[in-house]
């Protein structure tokens, strides 16, 4: 997930680091900024090498501070708790009938209204579902954003969340979608691929491959078990994927170095020319060829 400069010595490790190999007191002091204790344990659970965590502590401001996933999770808190007094019958565990009439929800049948293709992510059918994918974003969203900041961040889950929304459009046209599932699998996609990419380079990278095998294996298991065993076909699985794939692509390399510059690197460029043509395909399906009727 995070690369090291190739130019940076390996034989300080002694003056650098405690024989355990987390940071030295005396360099973090020489870090010493927002959240310093916070960002000098990530360091020792992220990174192998001393040269890398005495570069993140350095690097690293709070300037923007962490704040997108939190108030992501905070905005989908509120608009679940408002659908649920909203709803008649104040059912906490489905709020079905509530959700089909929000203008925020992603209506098959209303695509022209284009900001439903994004703000579908702010809604959720039930409490299991706002729990599962706050929980997602709390666990891999964090630490992104720690490391890699929120401009990134932020880039790679809407990535997701619109590529969700639009292959949804063409390979389950008549489907609904509530949740944030596609922005979480993005940053799902883009963590995994980071991990394989710098493999040498992350601490406790087992661990690492582990975790987020575990939380994909049980999340996409338990969509494929109500989908299939009782028929909801509001759990859109081409969503997921979906997100998982532009989380491969654009986080592929947002996240491969958290000090490198985006808009220096050719392969940035290249990644987001291939979203951005896909993201065009599927919008001129929607306007000519979709079998729910065309917006044009």
């Amino acid at each position: 997930m995070l690369a090291r400069n190739p130019n940076r010595s390996t034989d300080s490790r002694d003056n650098r680091t405690d024989p355990d190999g987390r940071v030295r007191r005396s360099n973090v002091e020489e870090a010493e900024g927002c959240l310093s204790s916070f960002k000098t344990t990530m360091a020792d659970l992220v990174l192998a090498t001393e040269e890398d965590k005495i570069e993140y502590l350095k690097s690293y401001n709070c300037n923007p501070p962490p704040f997108f996933i939190l108030v992501l999770c905070l905005v989908e808190l509120i608009i679940f708790i408002y659908y649920g007094f909203k709803t008649e019958r104040k059912q906490w565990l489905t709020m079905d009938t509530a959700l089909l009439n929000s203008p925020l929800i992603y209506d098959p049948y209303q695509r022209e209204e284009v900001w439903r293709f994004v703000s579908y992510m702010f809604l959720h059918a039930d409490l299991e579902h706002v729990i599962g994918n706050v929980l997602l974003q709390l666990t891999v969203g964090i630490m992104l954003e720690m490391v890699h900041k929120s401009f990134r961040v932020i880039i790679v889950f809407m990535s997701g969340v619109i590529a969700g929304s639009l292959a949804s459009s063409i390979f389950d046209p008549y489907v609904y979608l509530v949740g944030a599932s596609g922005g979480v699998y993005a940053l799902l996609g883009g963590y995994l691929i980071n991990i394989f990419l710098n493999w040498s380079r992350m601490a406790f990278n087992g661990l690492h491959l582990l975790i987020i095998s575990i939380i994909v294996a049980t999340d996409l298991g338990f969509s494929i078990w109500r989908r299939l065993v009782f028929d909801e076909s509001a759990v859109s699985l081409t969503a997921h994927i979906a997100g998982a794939f532009a989380g491969i692509s654009i986080g592929y390399v947002a996240f491969r170095n958290f000090n490198s510059n985006l808009l220096k690197d050719p392969s940035w460029w290249a990644s987001v020319f291939a979203y951005l043509f896909m993201c065009c395909v599927a919008v001129f399906w929607n306007l000519f060829l979709s079998p729910v009727g065309t917006v044009l």
